[in-house]
């Protein structure tokens, strides 16, 4: 899929905050980290749960579920129980529109 998909006006999304777009089947979370955004796919590899719903603290999102970390400029993991990266995805704001795309199998 290559399509970008329109998620919000800049404006919408607070500094420190995200907002998960669907992408055919696949949750997108798009966060404003200090003006600049970033989109990871939206599930902790640990064990598939979500990430949207976390404690955002400086660059990383802390998996409700069980504490993993990951850093949403990369989508690395940075903590146990977590040990494999989360998808990262190209966002943009194009139109005064911040858009996502996920372009993983083009």
């Amino acid at each position: 899929m290559s399509d970008w998909i329109k998620v919000a006006a800049p404006g919408d999304i607070a500094p420190g905050s995200c907002k998960v777009v669907d992408a055919d089947g696949t949750r997108i979370a798009v966060y404003n980290l200090d003006g600049e955004f970033h989109a990871i796919e939206d599930v902790c590899t640990h064990d598939g749960g979500e990430l949207a719903s976390g404690v955002v603290e400086g660059g990383e999102v802390i998996c409700p579920r069980h504490g993993a970390r990951f850093c949403i400029r990369s989508g690395d993991a940075l903590s146990a129980p977590a040990y494999e990266p989360t998808a990262k995805l190209p966002v943009r704001v194009e139109n005064g529109i911040v858009e996502v795309r996920d372009d993983r199998w083009d």
